[in-house]
């Protein structure tokens, strides 16, 4: 722990997943967490320890067997997904997973500005926000602000998985979740979309987990890296202090202890 507010707070989170069948499993039994407020906290792990669902149990896409996870306070762990969405933004690998694809940039931003509203589609833009729109549309810096009848669909990946950092952060959500965001980026993109998290997450002052395989972009985009093993919490450090060489042989031996 880093010492300060907690933003987040999970007690005996339990998840089993396929329960009565010869193929159950248990992803999380009695695990507990801490995410200090205005932290960037970076997720690491093996295929299948728990990351994602971890992610999905606190978005709330996953419903939990058992404990709690409060947010700021507020115990959201019974909360519908659409309901802890005011608390929550996301972004996923998928780059066209947090865009309207067939909208343009112009109505997903109308869209991510009505976030938890009710609204119809031929009332969708409003005329007055289109400045507003441009002026965060050239935070990014990819022009963006010039194409806003451009239909998502033909945008770059690079270019949808930064409109779609812009859109899960508008609403200025308690927390951001970042799903392997840049996983399916070629590494100079990765780069462009890392560096713009970061900027949007220290402008917006917005708590972040994000999970990632990089051992360079946990220590580098974080302030703390904890590691899950089997659904339980096996390392947890001040990115500070660890080095990605060193982050990559503790996770080389856990993946060889965990095979062996």
């Amino acid at each position: 722990m880093l010492g300060g507010l907690r933003m987040i707070k999970i007690r005996n989170l339990s998840k089993k997943f396929n329960v009565g069948t010869d193929f159950e499993k248990v992803i999380f039994d009695g695990f507990n967490l801490d995410i200090e407020n205005n932290t960037s906290t970076a997720i690491i792990g093996s295929n299948g320890c728990g990351k994602s669902t971890l992610l999905n149990l606190i978005a709330g896409s996953l419903k939990i067997d058992d404990g709690t996870i409060e947010v700021d306070g507020e115990d959201i762990a019974k909360l519908k997904e659409e309901k802890r969405a005011k608390y929550i933004g996301r972004v996923h690998q998928n780059p066209s997973m947090g865009v309207a694809p067939s909208l343009t940039i112009l109505e997903n931003m109308s869209i991510a500005d009505k976030k938890n509203e009710k609204f119809g589609l031929n009332k969708l833009v409003k005329k007055d926000r289109i400045i507003y729109y441009k002026e965060q549309l050239k935070t990014l810096d990819l022009g963006l602000e010039n194409m806003l009848d451009t239909k998502v669909k033909f945008l770059s990946g690079g270019q949808r998985q930064s409109l779609s950092l812009l859109m899960a952060s508008m609403k200025h959500p308690k927390i951001l979740l970042l799903d392997e965001h840049t996983a399916a980026l070629d590494p100079k993109t990765s780069k462009v979309v890392m560096d713009k998290s970061v900027e949007l997450i220290k402008d917006r002052n917005i708590t972040t987990l994000m999970i990632t395989h990089d051992m360079k972009d946990a220590v580098e985009y974080s302030d703390r890296i904890i590691m899950l093993e089997e659904g339980r919490l096996v390392l947890d450090k001040k990115s500070s202090e660890i080095t990605p060489e060193e982050l990559y042989k503790i996770y080389e031996e856990k993946i060889k202890n965990l095979t062996m």
